[in-house]
């Protein structure tokens, strides 16, 4: 069963836009699905679905690897990102619910060199670098984004 409504999840999330869980629910429930809040979090987290930015506003679920959904740095953490802070070589990224895979992917898209790697959350990410020195680079990088 998990399987199926797994794959349901990724067919409704490929097929319409999706904007909370609620709706994701209701769209399984006409699938024939009916789960409740607690197993539809942990599906979506073990699917790795993020939710991604509009640049026309809101935001939706997606599947991030999938290539045209590659979320672009610029216009994610804007919409998604809450605070930056660090301890020597490691960067805490904290975002909006549910959003840190959408930042992660976009993060691990922008291949910048500085970046050794990055573990996501659920609305925590952790950036791991070389240095304090190229942590503070990577933040200083991230609020700049932010800003514009």
């Amino acid at each position: 069963m998990k399987i199926q409504r797994h794959a349901a999840i990724l067919r409704v999330v490929r097929e319409r836009r999706i904007e909370s869980q609620d709706e994701l629910r209701e769209a399984l429930s006409e699938e024939g699905f009916v789960v409740t809040q607690a197993t539809l979090s942990r599906d979506i987290r073990e699917l790795g679905l993020a939710k991604l930015a509009d640049p026309q506003g809101g935001a939706y679920y997606a599947h991030p690897h999938r290539a045209a959904l590659r979320p672009d740095l610029a216009q994610v953490l804007p919409a998604l990102l809450v605070s930056v802070d660090g301890v020597g070589p490691l960067l805490v990224l904290k975002t909006a619910s549910g959003s840190a895979g959408a930042v992660t992917e976009a993060l691990d898209q922008a291949g910048w060199g500085e970046i050794m790697g990055t573990i996501a959350g659920d609305d925590t990410v952790l950036v791991i670098t070389r240095s304090q020195k190229l942590r503070e680079a990577i933040a200083s990088r991230i609020e700049d984004l932010v800003r514009k």
